[in-house]
């Protein structure tokens, strides 16, 4: 039973490093697009968040905030 249990949990953190992956692509390409539409200076993790260079300042954010947060930009300018 305790190596069913192992098995179990060894899986299900690899598919969470899977999604989590998925997830960080995800937000690669979307601070990438916000940048070359103009919108965000710069992107990138640090300190186990994520920042975004918005208008002069320094936006930290978790990273599924930081997908919506980047998805609104780019939907506001239609992009």
């Amino acid at each position: 039973m305790e190596d069913q249990n192992m098995s179990e949990e060894l899986f299900g953190n690899r598919i969470n490093l899977e999604l989590e992956s998925v997830s960080l692509n995800q937000l690669n390409d979307l601070g990438n697009k916000a940048i070359s539409l103009g919108l965000i200076a710069g992107h990138g993790h640090h300190g186990g968040q994520y920042e975004l260079l918005h208008q002069g300042k320094v936006v930290t954010l978790s990273a599924s905030e930081a997908v919506t947060y980047l998805e609104n930009l780019i939907k506001e300018v239609g992009g």
